[in-house]
This record gives structure tokens, C-alpha cells and sequence, in this order.
């Protein structure tokens, strides 16, 4: 058996060692592997001097198992005996030095047969940093590794019968290659850095089974109310993006966003409640960005789930990569079924001056969807320093929706008048395709980084429903409608960045981007006559098109002063929105050239001890749900419509954090505070037959603040907790049409998580989420709160593990609202999903589960944090 010392193979023996860091063991395994016959050479010098650099570090990191770098010590006594076989052909030399020129001994050094990437042979350096390899004639390209540096790769070495001199070689600083070490210890359910928190949502076992939404749902500080809106520290306006991108499947509707997306294809999901100039301004309270799973390790490795669970959910993915040579192909397809319930009740009262009245309103509602997942791509290696990534998606879907109101109208005396019975049956056909390329390049220096995105994408949703409404009342007939809705998305984004260091600790970036987006939205709804024709309803007949251009630049530097860490940008966005009614004559073009500075500085007392400020300007543009005029009639009586007159808000933000990390956690206090002018909010008027309408419009001014937790603390070996706590006040005051809405919000919510983990094969895990009652412009929004618990185990020699999870335990997360008006007032329960209960079974190939370093990463000064 050889050691491979440039590929990493599934391990076949393992030695288990410690590796001792701030006074606490991280298990580590060192891996062994057998290399195919083709790829083998002797054991000569250039072998055995990288693995004794390796035993010489080994000894300098405490190795508690001394026997092992005994044996290793005995290989390298032994490997001054040992000579490679001499052959005819050319020699290829070199030096090798680090950043400050200074020699690097034992760096491994291998040639590869520039065709198909064979290794053909190898060597180390010596003491001085000099090389020597002996090969036959032939092109080829040489790679240099060495623990804790970046490799390096010197294409179009063309070796004849002489000597190729590649003089002197400089390697770079960089992270611990991890090919032949891999960390047991479980990646830190939430990582901090400087401008953003980052939950690995992979490893959260309560939401298997589960949609984007849920996840999110699951996230410190974000909210996922009963339509399917995001909100991030109490406010809706947050931008959502896919991968660092925009994307259709968060573009569709408010009601449908996220849900196409099953939680189980989720790596990762980064909260910025801060963004500096190198993101989008758009977002008031920031960017929540979902990173998706994708695999680059050598070889072939995948993973595999099955899932079922009660009420209907049902579902599978697959997770594929290859990488072979200089292309690595990665893939992922899922496919589930869900059927949901949901239902609640409604009070409604009106007080006019010549009369009052009030109903009570049953709901059901019952949604049922299949959707698939695909997602293709590929990375080549164009050169050593630049790579080409091209990768496509296609999201289909169908669902039934059914709807049941059944209303109980009530006189001054609260005698029943009659019963209106309202079923809805709709049908849906979603799809969303995109391709996505990308080219990124890398040098010599370290950091420094150019990359070019494009995007475009293409989405489509279509809803067909048929209506019956029934009555008590003598007299009334029965009243049919049918209702139609195509939305039709089209978006293009182009966006270039370039990063350069500078001295020490410096860096400068800049960069350019440009979106377009396009939406199309017709709609209708038909009566039916006595006579079975069927005749439009002009109210609700519309072609509304809406189209969204930014174009952004951005420039900003940073440094580092000993313990003060600077970084200062300044963004320009010009967005053009124009909407467009075909029925009415309707247009409105607008335009807003806008600049949005940022800063971000944090000052390390020590190791364990920091200070964050930050600031940004960001904007909230509405998104075109906000602006159509028709939604829906499942409820006739309560109907959602837009504004096409409303405009974008713009929000100066401020935050204040402090960072205590020490050997069993860490915790992060946050302050902050958003001063928002043209405020978004959504409002409830009625007319004197009973009906509302909610639709948003622009307040003058909202004025928030807060202060949060977030933490995590080891009590006992394999017991951990992390929780949240966020406090908020936010106070809006407006007018419209001379009334006046004015709200003083107190809020608060948590969210605390408990794990245990048994010899390394079981592992369960317990979740407990609270929200308190929180008022808005008109009413308030009472408490909620829920519990899940869930555990996994291990199966297929730690290939495999079985997880059961039920969410919700207590049957107590419901959405209940009270809302009052100058002639009304409303109360409303209602709960989308009760209990759930889902198992899973997950496989992985040529993978152990999910690892990452123990270390809680607190990031650099200036961590891109994705291609925005």
C-alpha cells in the first residue's frame, strides 16, 4: 500500500488522534490510502520526506497516540536507503519559497501528464527548497502542495531530453488542506462574522421533511406568517435571494414563495442584517441568502434521501458528484407530495351610523402540491487560476387548492339572518427555469479575486378555479364563477466584481451589476348567467405589466490598524419602475437614482473579546404582488389587492454588537436601530355591506429598535444549546384619506435549542419557539409559540442515518389577529398545519455525515459571503 499525498480517496485505515486546541480535544482522522497501480510510485525521498514533515507536526500538535509517529520516524530514518528508479528523459527543478522568500522544505511536488491528469511522478523539496524530478519526455503540469498553504500549479512544462528549470516557485498562505485530515467534531449550528450570521441549516434534523419556508420559519429572528411572507426582526421587507442570486422561485407570489423548494436540498442560509455596498441596497432589514447543497470532492460522492410523514408528505432527492480531471459535474434532483390542511374561524362586527351587523366565518382549506427539483452543472478548470461554472435549473409543480367559507350573517341582535356557502376549487401549474454562469479567476496574490455572473430566468404560474356560492335566504340563487390568473416572469442579471489587497491586511474591491426584470400578469373572472352563458366581471379583468431595471456600481476599500478593523463603501443604484394597466389606461413610470454608503469597524479586545458597529442606507421597492389590483375571490369578503401607486421606502440602518467567545460558546449582543421614510403597510378598509379590502399603501415614517441575542454554550460533553432573543419597538405614524394610522409596537421572540449527542451514532435534538403579541397600525397580532423534538441514529457503518421528528407537539402554532377599523372590527384563528410526524432515511456515498471544522468561525475582516 502507498500513501497518496495529493488525492484524497475514501479512507480505508484510519489512526484516531487529538488534536488539542484551547484546552480541549477535537477528534481528527488521519487517512491512509491505496493508489491504483497506474498512479503508484516508489516510496523514494520525495515520499518520505513529505510524510515526515507531517510526523514532524504531528509531534507539535500533541499526537496523544505516540506509537503511531514512531512508526512514521522509522519511515523516514529508513527513506535515505530508498532511490527511485533512474529514467531516460529530461529532469525538471525548481525552488520553492513562501510570501517572504524563504525556503520551503518538504513541500510535495508532483507531475501530471498534462492529457488526462495522470500522476507520473513526484519528489520533495530539500532544505533549501530545491527539487529534482527525473521523467520522460512529454507535456506536463506540476502541482506543489504543503500543509497550510494554497496550491500551486505551473501549467505547460514540456520536458525533452535536457533540463527544464521552473526557477523559483512561490507558494501562498492559506487554509489547512483538509484532503488527508477530516474534523468529527460538528460544524457549529451557527457561525458569526463581521457583516452576517450563518445558520447550517443542514444539520438542524427539524426540518427534515420540511419546505425553504420552514427552514426559514426556523431561523432565529425570521418569521414565516400563514400566507407564506418573510420577515426578518418584524418587517416584511427583506430580500430573499437564491445562491447570492435573485431568483423566480422567490419572485412568484408572496403565498407561494419558498415552498417549491424542499428544506432538504439547503445547506446553508446567511442573514445580513447589515449589508455593506458590495450587496444589493435592496432589502430594509437586509438579505437573507439561501445557499443550496453542492459537492466538490474528488471522485464520485452523493447523497440520497427518502422521506414520509403524517399528514401526506412524501418525498426523495439525490445529491451526485463526479469530479474527474479538470471538470467536476455536480446534480441534484427531488421530487415531493404534500398535502396540507388548514383552518380557522372569524369574528366580524360593523358599526355604522343607521345600522349594525356581524358574521362568522368557517374556513377550510386543503392544499395539495407535487413538485420537482433539478439542478444541473459543471465547473471546468479553464486554466490553474480560473474556472468556468455553468449550471441550469428547472422547478415544475402542480396543486389543488380548495378553499371553504362558510359565513352565518347576524342582524343588530345577533339573530342569524342566513348561511353563505363558498367552495373554491383551484388548479395550479407552476414552473421556473434558469441558467446560471459564472467565471471566476484567482492569482498569484493572495485574495485577489474576479469574477463575472449571468443569469436568466424564465417562470410561469397558472391558476384556473371554479367558484359555487350557496344561500339560505329565501329568493337568492346560487351564484358560479370561474377565475383565471397567468403570471409570466422574465429576468436577466449581469454582474462582474474584482478584489485587490493591498499591504498587510488590505483590501479594495469594486464592481458593476444590472437586473431587468419583466412580469406579465392577466386576469379574469366570469359569471355565469341563468342561461348558462357566461359574462366577464370588469372589476376583475386586467393585464397588468410590471417591469423593474437596476443598474448598480459600487466601490469600497478596508484595512486593519493592530486591533481596529475599518471597511467603508459607497453603492449607486439607478432603478427604473414602470406599471402598466391594458384596462384603464393606466402608467406609471418612475425612476430613483439613489446612493448608499455603509461602514463596518470592530475592535478586538482580545482573542475572545470584540466590538462591531456597522451602518447602511438600504431601500425597500415594491415587489409587483403589491401593485396588481386582484388576488383572489376565495373569500368575497375579505379581498387582498395592490397598489399601483405605491412607492419604494428607505431605510437608514445603524447596529451596535459585542462578542464574548470562550472554550464552551459564545455569544453575540446586538443593538440596532432603522430610521424608514415612505413606510410600507398594509391597511383593511370596509364599505357598508360587509366587505374589506387589504392592500398596502406608504406611511410617513417608522421608527425601530431593538436589541438581540444569539449564543451557544457547551454544558456537558455532547450536550449543547444555542438560543436567540430579540426585542423590538417599532413606531409608525401616516394618514390616508384622512385617517390616521399610528402604531407603538412592543415585541419579542425566541427561540431556544437544545442537542445531545451519544457516542457519536445518536444524536436528538429539541426546539422551543415563542413569538409575544405584537400591535401594527390596526390591531394587534396575539402570542405564538410551538415545540418540536426530533432524533437521528446512524445506520450503514456511518453511511446512513434514520431520523423521526414531530413538529409542533403541542398543537399550539396558530396565527391569530385582531384588527379594527373606524367601522369594524375582526378577529381571526387560524392554523395552516397541525401536528406533523416525518421520518427520513439518508445515504451518503463516499461521504461520512456531514463534518466541518469545530472552531466557530468568526470570519475575516471583509468575507465576500457569496457572488452578490
Amino acid at each position: 500500500m502507498a500513501c497518496n499525498p495529493i488525492h484524497a480517496h475514501p479512507a480505508e485505515y484510519q489512526t484516531f488522534y487529538h488534536l488539542v486546541r484551547r484546552k480541549r480535544s477535537i477528534p481528527v482522522t488521519f487517512s491512509c490510502n491505496p493508489i491504483p497501480a497506474s498512479h503508484q510510485i516508489p516510496l523514494p525521498l520525495a515520499l518520505s520526506r513529505a510524510f515526515c514533515v507531517s510526523v514532524n507536526r504531528m509531534k507539535n500538535i500533541r499526537f496523544l497516540p505516540t506509537t503511531w509517529w514512531k512508526i512514521g520516524l522509522l519511515i523516514c530514518l529508513s527513506s535515505g536507503f530508498v532511490n527511485a528508479a533512474s529514467r531516460d528523459g529530461g529532469v525538471v527543478t525548481g525552488k520553492v519559497v513562501d510570501d517572504q522568500k524563504h525556503a520551503v522544505a518538504f513541500a510535495s511536488v508532483a507531475l501530471y501528464d498534462a492529457k488526462d491528469s495522470v500522476l507520473i511522478s513526484g519528489a520533495a523539496s530539500n532544505e533549501e527548497g530545491v527539487f529534482s524530478i527525473q521523467v520522460k519526455p512529454g507535456r506536463y503540469y506540476l502541482l506543489v502542495r504543503f500543509l497550510s498553504y494554497q496550491d500551486h500549479i505551473v501549467p505547460d512544462v514540456n520536458v525533452g531530453s535536457g533540463t527544464v528549470d521552473l526557477g523559483t516557485i512561490v507558494i501562498h498562505q492559506g487554509a489547512m488542506q483538509l484532503e488527508t485530515f477530516t474534523v468529527e467534531a460538528d460544524r457549529p449550528q451557527m457561525e458569526l462574522k463581521l457583516d452576517k450570521r450563518v445558520f447550517n441549516v443542514a444539520q438542524d434534523m427539524s426540518n427534515r421533511g420540511g419546505t425553504a419556508a420552514d427552514v426559514l420559519d426556523n431561523i432565529p429572528s425570521v418569521e414565516v406568517d400563514v400566507e407564506g411572507a418573510v420577515s426578518l426582526r418584524g418587517s416584511e421587507n427583506v430580500r430573499i435571494l437564491i445562491d447570492g442570486k435573485p431568483s423566480g422561485l422567490t419572485g412568484l407570489t408572496s403565498t407561494d414563495a419558498l415552498r417549491m423548494i424542499q428544506g432538504d436540498l439547503i445547506e446553508r442560509v446567511e442573514v445580513i442584517t447589515n449589508p455593506s455596498a458590495r450587496y444589493d441596497a435592496e432589502g430594509e432589514v437586509g438579505i437573507i441568502n439561501i445557499i443550496l447543497k453542492k459537492e466538490k470532492n474528488q471522485g464520485i460522492n452523493g447523497s440520497f434521501e427518502l422521506r414520509a410523514g403524517y399528514p401526506a408528505n412524501y418525498g426523495a432527492s439525490a445529491s451526485i458528484n463526479v469530479k474527474r480531471k479538470k471538470i467536476n459535474y455536480f446534480g441534484s434532483y427531488g421530487l415531493g407530495y404534500r398535502n396540507r390542511t388548514g383552518g380557522g374561524t372569524q369574528t366580524q362586527e360593523f358599526f355604522y351610523p343607521d345600522t349594525s351587523y356581524s358574521y362568522d366565518k368557517e374556513q377550510d382549506r386543503e392544499r395539495r402540491d407535487f413538485s420537482h427539483n433539478l439542478r444541473l452543472g459543471g465547473d471546468i478548470t479553464v486554466t490553474p487560476m480560473s474556472t468556468l461554472t455553468v449550471a441550469g435549473g428547472f422547478n415544475p409543480s402542480t396543486g389543488k387548492n380548495i378553499t371553504g367559507n362558510v359565513y352565518s350573517d347576524r342582524d343588530i341582535n345577533n339573530n342569524l339572518t342566513r348561511v353563505i356557502d363558498r367552495q373554491d376549487d383551484e388548479d395550479s401549474d407552476n414552473s421556473q427555469k434558469e441558467i446560471n454562469l459564472n467565471y471566476r479567476k484567482t492569482y498569484d496574490q493572495k485574495d485577489r479575486l474576479f469574477t463575472v455572473d449571468m443569469q436568466y430566468e424564465k417562470s410561469r404560474r397558472l391558476e384556473n378555479a371554479n367558484i359555487s356560492e350557496t344561500s339560505t335566504e329565501a329568493g337568492v340563487e346560487d351564484t358560479h364563477q370561474q377565475t383565471h390568473q397567468d403570471n409570466r416572469r422574465t429576468s436577466a442579471l449581469f454582474q462582474s466584481d474584482y478584489v485587490r489587497p493591498f499591504g498587510k491586511d488590505g483590501k479594495w474591491e469594486t464592481g458593476v451589476k444590472a437586473t431587468y426584470t419583466d412580469q406579465d400578469f392577466d386576469y379574469f373572472v366570469k359569471n355565469r348567467n341563468s342561461d348558462n352563458t357566461w359574462t366577464l366581471e370588469p372589476e376583475y379583468t386586467n393585464n397588468v405589466t410590471y417591469t423593474d431595471q437596476v443598474l448598480a456600481g459600487y466601490l469600497m476599500a478596508g484595512n486593519k490598524f493592530k486591533k481596529v478593523s475599518v471597511q467603508g463603501g459607497l453603492r449607486f443604484e439607478y432603478a427604473e419602475l414602470e406599471t402598466k394597466y391594458e384596462q384603464g389606461n393606466f402608467f406609471n413610470h418612475r425612476e430613483f437614482p439613489s446612493l448608499f454608503p455603509s461602514a463596518h469597524m470592530s475592535y478586538e479586545f482580545n482573542e475572545d473579546h470584540s466590538l462591531q458597529f456597522s451602518y447602511s442606507r438600504r431601500v425597500s421597492r415594491p415587489r409587483h404582488w403589491w401593485m396588481i389590483p386582484f388576488f383572489g375571490l376565495s373569500d368575497a369578503r375579505n379581498v387582498f389587492s395592490g397598489n399601483p401607486n405605491i412607492n419604494p421606502e428607505f431605510t437608514h440602518s445603524f447596529e451596535l454588537g459585542y462578542l464574548m467567545s470562550g472554550d464552551k460558546g459564545n455569544l453575540l449582543s446586538s443593538a440596532y436601530y432603522r430610521r424608514t421614510d415612505g413606510k410600507m403597510e398594509r391597511i383593511v378598509i370596509s364599505d357598508s355591506v360587509g366587505y374589506t379590502r387589504i392592500f398596502p399603501i406608504n406611511l410617513s415614517v417608522e421608527d425601530a429598535y431593538g436589541f438581540e441575542f444569539n449564543g451557544s454554550y457547551t454544558i456537558l460533553k455532547g450536550w449543547s444549546v444555542n438560543g436567540n432573543f430579540n426585542f423590538y419597538r417599532a413606531i409608525s405614524d401616516g394618514t390616508y384619506e384622512g385617517i390616521r394610522y399610528y402604531s407603538d409596537a412592543y415585541a419579542w421572540s425566541s427561540r431556544v435549542t437544545s442537542k445531545w449527542k451519544w457516542k457519536r451514532k445518536f444524536n436528538a435534538q429539541s426546539s422551543f419557539n415563542y413569538r409575544s403579541p405584537s400591535k401594527t397600525a390596526q390591531g394587534e397580532r396575539l402570542a405564538m409559540y410551538n415545540w418540536d423534538l426530533s432524533a437521528a441514529m446512524d445506520v450503514f457503518k456511518g453511511n446512513g442515518t434514520i431520523s423521526l421528528g414531530v413538529m409542533d407537539i403541542l398543537n399550539t402554532r396558530r396565527h391569530r389577529f385582531i384588527s379594527s377599523g373606524e367601522n369594524f372590527k375582526s378577529n381571526v384563528d387560524f392554523q395552516w398545519q397541525s401536528r406533523t410526524i416525518t421520518l427520513t432515511l439518508n445515504y451518503r456515498l463516499n461521504q461520512k455525515r456531514q463534518e466541518g471544522k469545530d472552531k466557530q468561525n468568526y470570519g475575516g475582516q471583509y468575507d465576500n459571503g457569496g457572488d452578490m
